[in-house]
C-alpha cells in the first residue's frame, strides 16, 4: 500500500512539474508571439518608401513630399518614384508626353483630367493619364494621399508643368 502511494505521490508530482513546464513555456511562447505581432504592426505601419524631399512650391499647392524610385535613362527610358501629398496638397495641371501611370499606395485623394469630372482615387487604384493629357492629382481635403508615379519614354520627355489648380477647381464636385 505504501509503495502505492509512493507511486502514485510520484506520477502527481511529475505531472504538475509537466504542466508547470507547460504553462512556463506557453507564458514564453505569448511573450514571443506579442513581441512579433508588435513586430508586424510595426512594420505594417512604417512607410513603404522614405518620406522623400518636399515637391517645389511653384509646381505643387500644400505640402507633398516627393521620393525618387527610378532615375530615367538610356536603357529604361522611365521615371518612378513616390509622392506623399498631405491633406489638401495638390500638382499643378500638368501633362506628359508619353503618359503617366499612378499606382495609389494610401489614403484617398483626387485626379482630375481637363475637361472632365474630378475622379476620387483610393488605395489600390491604378490610373493611366494618356500622352499629351492636361491633368491633376493630390490629395482630399479629409486625406493625406500617397501614389507611385511611373512615367515611360522619357526620350519624349517628362512633364509639361502648367498653372496652378486653383481652390474652385479643387473643390469643385
Amino acid at each position: 500500500m505504501k509503495k502505492n502511494i509512493k507511486i502514485i505521490f510520484s506520477s502527481v508530482a511529475i505531472v504538475a512539474i509537466t504542466l508547470l513546464g507547460c504553462e512556463e513555456k506557453s507564458e514564453e511562447t505569448n511573450s514571443s508571439k506579442e513581441l512579433q505581432d508588435e513586430k508586424v504592426s510595426t512594420v505594417e505601419n512604417e512607410p513603404l518608401f522614405p518620406e522623400g524631399n518636399v515637391a517645389p512650391a511653384k509646381y505643387f499647392t500644400g505640402t507633398a513630399k516627393v521620393y525618387g524610385l527610378v532615375s530615367q535613362d538610356s536603357v529604361f527610358t522611365t521615371n518612378a518614384g513616390n509622392v506623399r501629398f498631405e491633406k489638401g496638397a495638390r500638382s499643378n495641371w500638368h501633362s506628359h508626353p508619353s503618359g503617366q501611370i499612378l499606382i495609389v499606395t494610401e489614403g484617398v485623394g483626387y485626379h482630375q483630367i481637363k475637361g472632365q469630372s474630378k475622379e476620387t482615387i483610393r488605395k489600390g487604384d491604378v490610373i493611366k493619364c494618356p500622352p499629351n493629357t492636361t491633368h491633376w492629382h493630390g490629395a482630399s481635403e479629409d486625406s493625406a494621399m500617397t501614389h507611385i508615379y511611373i512615367v515611360p519614354n522619357t526620350e519624349k520627355g517628362v512633364v509639361d508643368w502648367k498653372d496652378p489648380v486653383t481652390d474652385e477647381e479643387y473643390l469643385n464636385q
